[in-house]
């Protein structure tokens, strides 16, 4: 059975870190440095690395990675805000890329985040990598080895033969093997999960380690209860139940939404919901 390992973004970038920053940026002298861990207050989660870097073209800067497993709409203010951060706290320029795991729509994701006010502009662009069209054989020749876990999401690695030779790579390298719950975590999103299980050759039970699981486990609870609260506001109140819904869906704590869950189950009007909310 595979052992419980320290899979978030940072293990994962930290095998290859140069090769990693070479292939996010394009800049071919890049050369990384020290994981920084900048401790914003509101910052703090697995999918964010932030690394120093020197390239001879462009000097010393910081490039931050931002590792989502499903695009969000608020992601460019976020990273616009996070460039903010670390640009002030350690005094260098940033580079910051988005890296996408799994495909929501095909629409096109933003690659900046603008914002204007009385004539004022404010533009902070980001590079965008969607894992779903990178060619997986940038991960079995190993340009970029600690890509393999996420083989599956890759573009041409949804299949068996695939996701068996990039577990055969993986397990051939002691620090690569580590990679091996991602690498069947996303393979569940592809093949049924008894052929996954019977591919690693372990207790699938072994996925509640990973951050990755926590993530998607914590997600798809929440979309269970907004999904919940949509159907009893339409139910009770209508379309103008439905109007209180832009608001519900910005929250993020799963209690406080069991708690609006319960209000709305015990409230009789509309105003008075609304003074909850």
């Amino acid at each position: 059975m595979a052992k419980p390992a320290d899979i978030g973004a940072k293990k994962i970038i930290s095998l290859a870190p140069n090769n990693w920053a070479r292939w996010a940026t394009g800049i071919d002298d890049v050369v990384t440095g020290e994981i920084l861990n900048p401790e914003f207050q509101w910052v703090g989660r697995q999918s964010d690395v932030l690394i120093r870097a020197e390239s001879k073209t462009y000097g010393k800067f910081l490039l931050l990675y931002e590792l989502q497993l499903r695009y969000s709409s608020k992601l460019p203010r976020r990273v616009n805000a996070y460039v903010g951060l670390a640009a002030e706290k350690f005094e260098l320029p940033v580079y910051p890329v988005l890296i996408n795991i799994l495909k929501v729509s095909d629409s096109k994701i933003p690659s900046q985040y603008k914002s204007s006010i009385a004539g004022l502009k404010s533009i902070q662009q980001y590079r965008v990598i969607n894992l779903w069209e990178v060619d997986v054989n940038i991960a079995l020749q190993l340009q970029i080895p600690s890509l393999l876990p996420f083989v599956p999401m890759l573009k041409g690695g949804e299949n068996e033969a695939t996701i068996r030779e990039a577990l055969q790579i993986l397990r051939a390298d002691e620090e690569l093997g580590k990679l091996e719950t991602v690498l069947a975590f996303f393979a569940t999103f592809v093949l049924d999960a008894a052929l996954v299980q019977d591919i690693m050759r372990w207790d699938m039970a072994v996925l509640r380690e990973s951050p990755w699981y926590t993530e998607i486990d914590q997600r798809g609870r929440r979309e269970g209860i907004i999904s919940a609260i949509r159907t009893v506001l339409e139910a009770k109140f209508g379309t103008e139940g439905l109007e209180l819904m832009p608001r519900v869906s910005e929250i993020t704590d799963l209690e406080r939404l069991q708690e609006i869950n319960c209000t709305i189950a015990m409230t009789s009007t509309i105003e008075e919901l609304q003074q909850n909310l």
